[in-house]
This record gives structure tokens, C-alpha cells and sequence, in this order.
């Protein structure tokens, strides 16, 4: 670069990419990266609705956190060592239960403000933490590499010149906060990540700027200037954070000590405050619980209890706050984590790395319901075995981005890479749910027969004149055979498939159409 030539933001920004194309460089809070620009396309998102995204770090024990009467003999037979006795189980409806720490959940859901999606994951599950997460993150396929999180390609949108020029008169505060000392790799755009870490609201950190001396005109004082510049931008945005802090509150009395709950009474406050910040992430880490996930003999306790208790009577006290304040409206919350854990646990009193989990969404808007079925549990389940995918967590995305976040259809594909079709997750004439096409539902049946086989099935539906996949998965969530993928009439169809090669063991079906979602499990023998 020549001597007289200015440093802009986004030419440092391209030159930190040649250090590294992976690694941030962190200025006060923001991450700068150097990735691929996405196909240009645009939404709206001016409306005043809050996202609020709970990490559950490390794997959580969907099958130790909501229980099925109807699965409940053939889960105790493959989990003796750390099953909850059923008479400890909390009530949810006539068949489902929640683990016995999940009061503070159980309270929400008869609130009418929680929705449950069973078997929630995505093809091919990667079993690594982090490569997984990255999944969840970027909202790719299993073997893509994609650097940008699906937040940050929201906002990109709209404010691809971010950070240059922000804040400003429209745009006065953090798009989105990541509760913590590290920015969420969900909020990623394609330069920089939208999100900032905040640790405590009344102390959002300033930085100096350096103000010593004249600086020369040359390449390192331009990127100098750069660094003052964004400082200057940052130290902007904690002054409306201090703001917020001081002009909010919290009413609740239900909050306790521990860190999530803490977390989440910070966002309840920033809100209340008047903070236009779109979107935060909170994390609760320790759910890789591969020995001692319950106590020896009394299993109702242990290191997954006291995480649900957290976790549940966080979001309690959370949602009773943001009732209080008379935001809740405007709120809606959403757990994930990057897998569930096996169907069988191990010798070690805990379980290993799994598949599909099951997720939560909570708010006013959110619709009180057990989306999808019960995870099918037998005897023969193999060591390696997981819950397998009935909705992929890109399915609720779309429907976020669409009925909460503001984007169009077309908008949402472009986001997401795909189309994948809304999930009907919002109470009917809230505001929240801005479409009511286009939803998946589970009601539809779905025949799969011979089971058990030895050579072949047959799969029985009805098209709906609407495009239908059917895919065959293993055990542990890889796909063995894409069956179709096409429309079908609007007639009965049943498709026979030869599974005479494959090894003896258990594998799956996996049906999707516009309107239904199903998953059935087949014994090869």
C-alpha cells in the first residue's frame, strides 16, 4: 500500500482476512472477519419484536428432559441406571412429563406461554461440539463450511456497511448482545459480528482513544484511525446500554443467583429500558455429561438436574419479569443446543453424544403445544443409536425469521440457503404470526410395512400435489438413500424399496411434505 494512500474500514477489514481468514481480530466487543459476500437480497426488519436465543452448551439429555408414558417401559430397559422413576415426573399433558427440576418450566407451559418440538436436528448430525455448533450457527448443511450466522446474514442485509457509519440516528444501539465475555458466532455477518459482548449493563466498558501526538499520513496511522474510530463507536453504543440500564428495571422476585437467571435479568432490564437491540444470546454451558449425569441411586438429582432447575427457574423468573414490566408481547424465547445424547446411556452413569433433541420456545405468543411425536424407544436399541430428526432446526428458523423477525418467504430461503417450510409455533391472531400458510403439520399418517424386515418395505402415503422427500437415515442420524424427492398427486401412493444389502440393525424413514413431518423407525434383520 503507498505511502499516501488511505486505510478505509472495509480495505483493514480485507487486510485482517490475509492474517487470518478464521480468526477474529476483537475491537472493544466486535469481531472482525473477512468472508464471502451472500447473494444480495433484502427484508425488513423494523418491527419491535425481541429474540431471545438460550445455548444449552455441550449436548443436552432430551430423553432426561421430557418423558413419554408410552415409551417410558422401553426407556427404563435401556437407561436402568439413570432413569427417573416415573411417579417423580412432572405432568404436562396425559402422556408427556418433564424431569422433576423443571418446575419453573412446567409453571410457563400451564401459563400457556411454552411450546415443545420433539426431535429437532438436522441430516448427517455431526457428533463433534464444535463442528455441530458451527451447524446450528451458520444454519448450513452437514458438509458445508459456512462463516456467517444466520443472525448476521438477518442483519446484513440491510446493514452491509456495518460497522462503518453506526451507530446512528436510526440505528442507535447494538443490533444484537451476546450476554457473556464472547460475541456469538450466530450473530457473524459477512465482515463482522454484529453481536457485543456484555458482561454487566451498568458497566458496558469504554476504551481510550489514542489522542497522543499528531498521527503521520501513512498506511499504520490510517489503521490507526481506524482503531480510534471504532473505539469512538463502541464507547457510543455503551453510553446507550448505561442508558438503558439506568432507565429499566426488574420486578420480579422470582430471580435467583445462579448465572443464567442473572443473564436474562439483564436483557428483561435493557428492554425495559428501551434498548433497540433486536436479538440477545445467553449461554448455560455443562451439559456434556458423559459420567455422573445423575447420582448414583438417585437419579431425580445430579449435574443434569441442577442444570434443567437453572434453566428452568431462569426462564420462569425471566418470563414473569417481562409480564410485570408489560413487555412480554414483544418477547419470544428459544433454547437449542448442538445434539441430544444417546438413546442408551453408559456404564458411567451418564450418555453420550447423540442426535435430534428436543427445543423450547416460550412467550406470550408462543403456542402452547407438544410439536411432533414422541421419540420411538424399543429394546433392541444399538449402542450408537440417537433420537432421529423429525423437524430440522432450519425449519424453525424460517418460521423466526418469517412470522417473528419480519422476512419474507423468499427473504428466509435466501438466509437459510433453502426452503424449508414454517412450523405452526405461534398462538393463532397474535400479532406474532404474520403466516399462517405453509405449515408443517404431523397429523397426516404415514404406513411403513413389513417392520421388522429382512429384504424390503413399503411405504404407503397420500401426495398432496406438493413436493415430497423421503430419505432412509442409519442409527446415528447419517443418510443411507434419498427415496424420493418430487411431487406426488393428490392420491395414495406406496413406494417399495429393496434394503436387502444393507447391514442388519436399525435405520429410519424420514417423510416430509408441506404439510406433514414424520419419522419412522424400521428393524433390518
Amino acid at each position: 500500500m503507498g505511502k499516501n494512500q488511505k486505510l478505509n474500514r472495509r480495505d483493514f477489514i480485507k487486510l485482517s482476512s490475509i492474517a487470518s481468514a478464521s480468526l477474529p481480530i476483537a475491537l472493544s466487543g466486535f469481531p472482525i472477519y473477512a468472508n464471502e459476500k451472500p447473494k444480495a437480497f433484502q427484508f425488513s426488519s423494523d418491527n419491535n419484536n425481541v429474540l431471545v436465543l438460550i445455548q444449552l452448551q455441550g449436548g443436552n439429555d432430551g430423553l432426561n428432559t421430557i418423558f413419554d408414558l408410552n415409551q417410558y417401559d422401553n426407556l427404563q430397559n435401556v437407561r436402568s441406571n439413570i432413569i427417573i422413576p416415573d411417579t417423580d415426573l412432572l405432568t404436562v399433558d396425559s402422556t408427556t412429563r418433564f424431569h422433576p427440576a423443571m418446575s419453573g418450566i412446567q409453571e410457563i407451559w400451564n401459563q400457556e406461554k411454552l411450546g415443545i418440538i420433539q426431535n429437532v436436528g438436522y441430516p448427517n448430525q455431526n457428533r463433534s461440539h464444535f463442528r455441530s455448533t458451527d451447524i446450528w450457527h451458520s444454519a448450513s448443511d452437514a458438509n458445508e463450511y459456512i462463516s456467517s450466522g444466520w443472525i448476521g446474514r438477518f442483519f446484513d442485509i440491510n446493514h452491509n456497511a456495518f460497522p462503518e457509519g453506526y451507530p446512528n440516528e436510526n440505528n442507535p444501539h447494538p443490533f444484537a448482545i451476546t450476554v457473556g465475555k464472547v460475541v456469538s458466532e450466530t450473530c457473524q455477518g459477512t465482515s463482522t459480528n454484529f453481536s457485543m459482548a456484555l458482561e454487566d449493563p451498568d458497566n458496558p466498558g469504554t476504551a481510550l482513544v489514542s489522542n497522543t501526538g499528531k498521527i503521520p499520513n501513512n498506511c499504520y496511522s490510517n489503521a490507526l484511525s481506524f482503531v480510534n474510530d471504532t473505539i469512538k463507536q463502541t464507547n457510543a453504543y455503551a453510553e446507550g446500554i448505561k442508558n438503558a440500564s439506568n432507565s429499566g428495571n426488574n420486578v420480579s422476585d422470582k430471580y435467583t443467583s445462579s448465572d443464567l437467571s442473572e443473564k436474562l435479568k439483564h436483557v428483561a432490564k435493557l428492554i425495559s429500558g428501551g434498548l433497540q437491540t433486536k436479538v440477545y444470546v445467553v449461554q448455560i454451558g455443562g451439559f456434556d455429561n458423559h459420567d455422573n449425569q445423575v447420582v448414583e441411586g438417585e437419579t431425580t438429582t445430579g449435574k443434569h438436574a441442577v442444570l434443567l432447575q437453572e434453566l428452568s427457574d431462569a426462564m420462569l423468573a425471566f418470563q414473569d419479569d417481562l409480564k410485570l414490566l408489560n413487555i412480554d408481547n414483544r418477547v419470544l424465547g428459544m433454547t437449542y443446543s448442538e445434539f441430544g445424547r444417546r438413546i442408551r446411556s453408559n456404564a458411567g452413569l451418564g450418555t453420550d453424544h447423540g442426535t435430534a433433541a428436543p427445543l423450547f420456545v416460550f412467550g406470550n405468543c408462543a403456542k402452547n403445544q407438544v410439536l411432533g411425536d414422541a421419540p420411538e424407544i424399543n429394546t433392541q436399541v444399538d449402542d450408537q443409536e440417537g433420537i432421529q430428526m423429525q423437524y430440522d432446526f432450519r425449519n424453525v428458523y424460517s418460521t423466526i425469521l418469517t412470522d417473528w423477525l419480519g422476512a419474507t418467504k423468499s427473504e428466509s430461503n435466501a438466509v437459510l440457503f433453502d426452503s424449508f417450510d414454517a412450523l405452526p409455533l405461534f398462538k393463532s391472531g397474535c400479532s406474532a404470526a404474520l403466516s399462517t400458510d405453509n405449515v408443517l403439520l404431523s397429523t397426516s399418517e404415514v404406513k411403513v410395512y413389513p417392520n421388522p424386515t429382512a429384504d424390503f418395505i413399503n411405504i404407503k402415503f397420500f401426495g398432496n400435489n406438493e413436493n415430497l422427500r423421503i430419505t432412509l437415515y442409519n442409527s446415528i442420524g447419517a443418510i443411507v438413500k434419498q427415496i424420493a424427492n418430487k411431487k406426488y398427486s393428490s392420491i395414495q401412493h406406496t413406494i417399495k424399496i429393496n434394503i436387502s444389502s444393507l447391514p442388519k440393525g436399525n435405520y429410519f424413514i424420514h417423510y416430509q411434505s408441506k404439510n406433514v413431518s414424520k419419522t419412522k423407525k424400521i428393524l433390518k434383520y
